[in-house]
């Protein structure tokens, strides 16, 4: 059997989709063929796995969208998929799965493609809002619309040898501590500037931990935060405390180096799941985003957001301008948090 799957656009969404990915290749077993279409920025994630028998880098935002199109929907065609997944509530992507010829075509009701599904998923939701699902059961909900058994929900990630040697490479580099005493900060947000926490906060978080828990700081960014990391490194204003600025990033170096952390302090965004699949504890910062949405029994998390009325806007910039939700999260709160699940977790990365 032929089995093609639409994965999430969005990193964090990717990694929250581990588990249907598992389930799928759990039940169909070997005899399958089970195709991985990807954003090509997303293609090292699964890197050490052996869930995928192939990966396909598609892009769809990217120049001559149309021919791009066009070509995979030949492939699709060559292929001759007896089942596409659509993990993604996108017209384009069921349009794609239909054009490509797939017999059956299984995804969620959404965005007015149901005519082009021959499965039609429903979102379960909470207390009768889809909005309030988190993001893993939405997804094993689509394994188990193919006839998947239910799954565990733990999110998975592999660090290849390569992927651990370079993170070897960049901790003597910078100077690392090599007993396990390393906290990983992460700034990213590529949803929109909204989940940000400020740099100084960061900044003052990492001075912290460096002075008062003798811990190492590693700031972890991807190519677009480079700034960000720099400016946290500068507000620190610390010896232990250092970036990934200045080294060559990817999927690989971010996966290599949250693995070598003793816990990751993070807001909403894609390293933050990383680090859930690796096993890592994860402090997490939430503003504009709802912790129930990345809820999950298996993931060591403690979840940090303000009261507020206007939390949850799940907007990319503050509509009110004051961004209260992230500036007013207190670096006192965190570094508490922090303390608590460094006396937790012992001191083996």
């Amino acid at each position: 059997m032929n089995i093609g799957l639409f994965l999430p656009n969005w990193l964090g969404d990717l990694v929250m989709a581990t588990p249907a990915v598992r389930a799928i290749t759990r039940h169909f077993g070997s005899g399958s063929r089970l195709v991985g279409i990807m954003r090509p920025n997303l293609g090292e994630l699964f890197s050490g796995t052996r869930w995928l028998d192939e990966q396909w880098l598609f892009d769809p935002r990217a120049g001559e969208r149309q021919l791009r199109q066009w070509a995979l929907v030949r492939r699709m065609r060559r292929a001759r998929f007896d089942i596409v997944l659509l993990f993604p509530n996108s017209l384009r992507t069921a349009a794609l799965a239909w054009l490509g010829g797939a017999k059956e075509r299984i995804g969620y009701v959404a965005d007015g493609r149901g005519p082009l599904l021959t499965g039609k998923v429903y979102s379960r939701g909470i207390n009768g809002s889809p909005a309030a699902c988190p993001v893993v059961e939405h997804y094993l909900a689509l394994a188990e619309a193919v006839g998947c058994p239910p799954e565990s929900p733990r999110l998975e990630l592999a660090c290849t040898e390569v992927e651990q040697e370079v993170a070897h490479a960049i901790w003597q580099k910078l100077d690392l501590r090599t007993d396990g005493r390393v906290v990983a900060l992460n700034s990213s947000a590529a949803f929109g500037w909204a989940k940000l926490w400020p740099a100084e906060h960061f900044g003052e978080l990492a001075r912290r931990l460096a002075e008062r828990t003798d811990h190492d700081v590693l700031v972890i960014c991807g190519p677009k935060e480079r700034r960000i990391a720099r400016q946290i490194v500068r507000h620190a204003d610390h010896r232990r405390v250092v970036s990934l600025a200045d080294q060559q990033l990817g999927l690989s170096t971010t996966k290599g180096c949250i693995q070598r952390s003793r816990l990751m302090v993070s807001t909403d965004s894609g390293p933050r799941h990383i680090a859930a699949a690796l096993g890592k504890p994860v402090i997490t910062l939430f503003g504009p985003t709802m912790p129930i949405w990345v809820a999950n029994p298996t993931v060591r998390s403690v979840d940090l957001q303000l009261d507020l009325d206007c939390i949850g806007c799940a907007k990319r910039v503050c509509p009110l301008g004051h961004h209260k939700c992230m500036r007013e999260l207190s670096v006192e709160m965190v570094f508490r948090e922090v303390v608590k699940l460094l006396e937790e977790n012992g001191s083996d990365p």
